[in-house]
This record gives structure tokens, sequence and C-alpha cells, in this order.
């Protein structure tokens, strides 16, 4: 295999397997900073040694097996400094590992659902949950934690380390707890596995085949959630969002690789298994008696997908859902949703007024943004002010992340250039 095409193959196995490889080793050693160590330390020897010997036919418990070595390494030289009484303590601990590194060549252990309900325990701060779970478990870099969250990525790196630290000094258990303890985390455990989704479902930088595989995760663990709490609605709700979503992949981006907007989207390439499973799975959440945002959420995913086409979206329904979602769970990027939709029901200056209340009340916020600008280009081209229109795309381009969404909105300003000429 050449060097490119292994780093290729390197890369997509990076963003797959990151988050088991990952929980397998902190439920070994019991040290994020320590896994998150070998783990790239396992990540360098697979890049120097893959182009040369190949892939192999089971690289997630290569990766496995290599990251175990490096971490027995880094401890055996850390004993080695210490105490003889620490040191035999730490020799017996490796040797117990050394077993299991040589059995995880068998078997890699799914630990991954431990790792979830660990990191989403009450002792730490709500954001910190979710961040430290997207970095470990989704596998994504500190850069795509912070714009999850609208951070700088310094700020975001100094919660992650807090968070490692309080799960250590506080020796919190790793392990799925009893029924009893799980309502406390359940609200973070189900934004951590949307944000996973929401991650591989952007039209980001990820190759296709390793964002397909962060929604399925995603949906993989949201489905052993519905096993888990089969009573409560808004598992099942986030269960029917995803597959309602993840049933587009195929539709979402033309043939140059351009992003394919929803209402213009081939509706005929859509995945008519996952609608149907997935307006079940919505069904059984309004069958509960709560009503909470991954509900709606999942109802305005509905109402996309029975449209018979993008011109019959029903967009009052849609524009009446994300106003009930912002009373459930205000936020900017809500709201930015909701203008898009009031836009599209009762006019762009209707939508456009929306957003000037926003941009009022979080301007510094919104900067960054590019979502916000992109939208706000829409509602001002729409309402034939195309020269304040093309200066909020060339912003929203600045900001994009991807290249099949800078494809699509440089197509925009493309047609707008030639109004204003």
């Amino acid at each position: 295999m050449s060097l490119d095409g292994s780093r290729e193959a390197l890369e997509a196995i990076v963003q797959s397997e990151a988050g088991l490889v990952l929980s397998s080793l902190i439920a070994s050693f019991g040290d994020f900073d320590l896994a998150e160590d070998a783990w790239q330390d396992a990540v360098a020897a697979a890049l120097e040694r893959w182009p040369r010997a190949g892939v192999p036919q089971r690289p997630a418990a290569w990766l496995t097996v290599a990251a175990r070595r490096r971490a027995i390494d880094r401890l055996r030289h850390a004993a080695m400094h210490a105490g003889k009484a620490e040191a035999l303590r730490a020799d017996e601990e490796l040797r117990r590992n050394e077993i299991a590194t040589t059995e995880a060549g068998d078997d890699v252990t799914d630990e991954r659902l431990r790792l979830l309900f660990t990191c989403c325990h009450p002792a730490l701060a709500p954001e910190a949950r979710v961040a430290l779970t997207l970095r470990t478990l989704g596998g994504l870099s500190t850069e795509a934690v912070a714009r999850a969250f609208l951070l700088p990525v310094a700020t975001l790196a100094k919660r992650l380390e807090r968070a490692k630290h309080k799960i250590r000094d506080a020796r919190i258990p790793y392990r799925v707890p009893p029924p009893s303890d799980w309502a406390p985390r359940l609200g973070s455990v189900l934004a951590v596995v949307y944000l996973i989704f929401n991650e591989g479902y952007s039209a980001g930088e990820a190759e296709p085949a390793a964002r397909h595989s962060l929604c399925e995760e995603a949906i993989r663990l949201a489905r052993m959630l519905t096993a888990l709490l089969p009573h409560e609605g808004e598992v099942h709700a986030l269960l029917g969002l995803m597959l309602l979503q993840h049933a587009r992949r195929e539709a979402r981006f033309a043939d140059d690789g351009a992003f394919v907007p929803l209402d213009e989207q081939d509706r005929a390439r859509w995945c008519r298994d996952e609608l149907r499973e997935g307006l079940e799975a919505l069904r059984t959440a309004a069958s509960r008696r709560e009503r909470g945002p991954y509900q709606v959420q999942a109802a305005i995913a509905a109402a996309h997908a029975v449209a018979p086409s993008g011109a019959e979206t029903p967009w009052h329904t849609i524009a009446a859902l994300y106003a009930e979602l912002e009373l459930l769970a205000p936020s900017p990027v809500v709201r930015v949703n909701r203008t898009v939709a009031v836009g599209r029901a009762f006019g762009p200056e209707a939508g456009l007024a929306l957003l000037a209340a926003l941009e009022d009340d979080g301007a510094a916020r919104l900067a960054d943004y590019q979502p916000y600008h992109a939208a706000r280009a829409d509602l001002l081209r729409c309402a034939g002010r195309r020269e304040e229109a093309a200066a909020a795309y060339r912003t929203a381009i600045d900001l994009c992340h991807g290249e099949p969404e800078r494809r699509f909105l440089a197509s925009r300003l493309a047609g707008l250039a030639a109004w204003i000429r």
C-alpha cells in the first residue's frame, strides 16, 4: 500500500475506532491522560508500519494491542523512578495488563457504554461531561469539540483537563450505574450521543466513511440505551431523530461533492428502511408521557420526511415546532434554525426580524458561528437585499470547515454576483 493510501486508511480508522480503543484503555488503566498518550503512540506506530506491512485485517485490535503495550512501557518507566514497594505494585498491575494485551489481539472489549456513563457522572459540571465524552468516546479533536461548544480551543482544553482530574481524584467508578442513578446523567448522555452524531453528520473535513462511522456509532449507542431505558420517551425520540436524519445521507451531496439543501434533495435516494424505523421510534416516544426537546426535533425531521417533495414542506408546522423547541431548550443554535423555518413560512423579513433579536442578545457568540451567517445570507438573498447577502455569504464561506458547504455557498454567492453586476 502506498504511503498516501495508508495515511487515508489510518485517518478513517482513527476517527471510527478511537472511542472503542480509548474506552478499552481507560477501563484497563483508569487514567485518561495515559490512555490518550498511549493511543497517540499507537497511531504513530501504525503510520510508520502500515505503509510497509499493509493495514492489518483487524486494525482496531492491532491499535489496541499497540496502545496497551505503549501504556505498559510508560508505566514501567515511571515505576523505575518510584520506591521499591511502589515498583512492586506497579509490576503486578503491569503483569495483569500484559495478559489483557495478549488477549486483546483476539477480542477487543467494547467498553464504550461504561465510558459514556463515567464521563456523564453528576460530580462533573454538565458542560464538562459532554466535552470529555466527545473527546474520548467520540474520538473528536479538541478543536472539533470546541467548535461544537462555540468556545476557544484553549478554554475547552482546560475544561477537559479539569474533568479528567476530577474523575481521577474523586475515584469515579468506571461502570454503568444501577438504574436508580441514571436520571441525573441521562440528559448529558443523550446530549453526548447526539453531538457525536452531529459531528459525523456535518459536512466537515472528514471523509464520508469517517463521517458515517460516527453517525452509526451514535445510532448504535442510542439503540443500546433504548434497551436499557425502554420507558424513557426521550431516548426513543433521539434514536428516531438520528435515524430520520441519517436516512438522507446519500442525497446530501451532489456528484461534485457540493452540499445539497434538504428541500432540493432527491428523495428517491433516502433510505426507506431507516425512515420507517425512525418514524416508529418517534411513535414510541410519543406514547410516553413526557414531550421533551428530542421528541420535538424528531417531529421536525418527520415533517420533512413525510413531505412528498421539497416544495410541499409544511413550513408553518415546522416553524411552530421550532418555537416549541425554543421554549424547551433555548439556545442560539435553535433560534438560528427557527429563523430559517419562519423565513420559509412567513417570508424572509419575518426571519430576519427574529435573527435581529438574537443578534442583540448574543452577538459575540455568533460572530464565529458559521450557520448563523449562512442563514442570514439566505434570508437576505430571498429578501432581495443582494449586497448585504453577498457580504454575509463571504463571511459564511470564510468560516466553513468543510469543502461541501463551501462549494454550495460559493455557488449562491456567484449567483448573487451576476445580479449585482
